[in-house]
């Protein structure tokens, strides 16, 4: 399995000196680190912007680096071929890119204030703007570059503010994965390279109504699995429960010979909250995904799923993965936890970039805008050990809505063909999930919506 190319660009270490900011209108007396300032970071032609808290310094602080509470990652932007393409205006890993192509440019406005708006207007006061240009072509060819580390001016004059910023850019290469349909479909699942498809899985949907039904079926081995009854108590229940739930679904997924490489099996129901048709946090619903170990399923992952009351994007799907132990029953390790929202979907992501550290954290120095980044950066460890960086992401369409799920895998994380299945069947969990914490007052999308499916 060949890779596509993608590059991230972090940006973090934000800290500010303004003798400006530190004069608070009410008078003297307030110490500066007080006055809460926010800057928003974006890099042009990119969809996403970050708006973070930067602290800010006295304006006689005198060390060439921000203090160590200062030291974290801001932003992070996640540019794949297309992405780079689309900032080049031209192919960037064609030989015509040489010519000055492939330049981004980095925004970084900061604002005296507290974070938020009002009546949809901006609340902070700008105090000064930053753009830095960034040629991505060596990040794009495998090269860790680091644009900028260290403090910049905002405005003219001797006492302008000065905002420390660092940014780097690295090649992040992933496996990009399309099923070719909805989960509740059985489809095929392609690996995508540029304008190439091949297909890599078949998936099969299921529903079962007893815990213990899980199959193992091969073209050539078949055999009952001795999953122990530990799992079942931990992660799910053989009795019925009262009330309105969903239940029993499961997918399969195979290779190319027919052999089963990953499971996701819902075993904990999604039942509505007494009195309400909603999944409720308190009471989620609940997948194993498994992976197969001599002839038996092995739970690898929980992915805990639950129906977020509207805030001010609406009903959200909320969700919890934790990466289970290897051998005893023990806590997971949680590894992502958030809301993707329920009309309009989004992507569901497992980012340990900034996880247990700072991933721009200064070991030694380094160099200036467009240096390498040799000794001068370090990756910090994440919650567990074998997952750091980017880990996967798949998109998850709105709900009562088509679409098929997309794939990204971080090619540090594929070993081989079942650790791909294992990550291609928790996005299927996450989608079918966007189903299961539907309103029960609202009707499944087709496919899903049979008799059996609904209770």
């Amino acid at each position: 399995m060949d890779p596509c190319p993608f590059v991230r660009v972090l940006v973090g270490n934000l800290a500010l000196k303004s003798p400006v900011a530190a004069r608070p209108a009410g008078g003297a007396g307030v110490h500066p680190s007080a006055h809460p300032c926010f800057a928003t970071v974006r890099l042009d032609k990119h969809p996403s912007r970050h708006t973070v808290p930067v602290p800010l310094l006295p304006p006689d602080h005198a060390d060439a680096n921000p203090p160590a509470a200062a030291a974290s990652l801001a932003a992070g932007f996640h540019l794949s071929k297309a992405d780079l393409d689309r900032i080049a205006g031209r192919s960037l890993f064609s030989a015509a890119s040489a010519s000055g192509a492939g330049t981004a440019k980095l925004k970084v406005a900061i604002y005296s204030g507290r974070m938020g708006t009002t009546c949809g207007v901006r609340s902070g006061r700008l105090l000064g703007k930053v753009s830095l240009p960034l040629d991505l072509r060596e990040a794009a060819e495998g090269t860790a570059v680091v644009f900028h580390s260290g403090w910049i001016g905002l405005g003219k004059g001797a006492a302008k503010a000065q905002m420390y910023l660092t940014v780097k850019a690295e090649a992040e290469p992933r496996f990009v994965f399309e099923f070719d349909g909805e989960p509740e479909c059985s489809p095929q699942v392609f690996q995508v390279q540029g304008n190439r498809r091949q297909p890599v899985f078949t998936c099969s949907f299921s529903c079962r109504h007893n815990f213990g039904d899980w199959n193992w079926r091969s073209r050539s081995t078949q055999s009952e699995p001795s999953s122990p009854r530990r799992w079942r108590s931990s992660f799910g229940s053989e009795r019925e429960r009262p009330g309105k739930e969903r239940k029993g679904w499961s997918v399969k997924v195979h290779d190319l010979s027919g052999s089963p490489v990953a499971l996701a099996s819902m075993v904990t129901p999604f039942v509505a909250s007494p009195g309400t048709d909603r999944v409720s946090r308190s009471n989620p619903g609940a997948w194993l995904i498994l992976r197969p170990v001599d002839g038996t399923w092995q739970p690898w992952g929980r992915l805990e799923a639950w129906r977020e009351r509207g805030g001010p994007a609406g009903d959200g799907l909320g969700y919890r993965f934790e990466l289970l132990p290897d051998t005893a029953v023990g806590p997971g390790v949680s590894l992502a936890e958030s809301t993707i929202s329920a009309s309009k979907g989004g992507k569901f992501a497992i980012d340990l970039t900034g996880a247990g550290g700072n991933p721009l954290a200064r070991t030694s120095s380094s160099s200036g805008r467009g240096g390498k980044l040799g000794r001068g950066l370090s990756l910090s460890p994440s919650p567990s050990p074998a997952y750091r960086g980017f880990v996967m992401s798949s998109t998850v369409i709105g709900e009562g809505r088509s679409g098929r799920p997309a794939v990204e895998v971080g090619v540090q994380h594929v070993g081989c063909a079942e650790d791909a299945a294992a990550f291609v069947a928790l996005a299927a969990a996450v989608d079918l999930s966007m189903d299961a914490c539907r309103l029960f007052s609202h009707k499944l999308r087709r496919g899903l919506s049979s008799p059996a499916l609904l209770r």
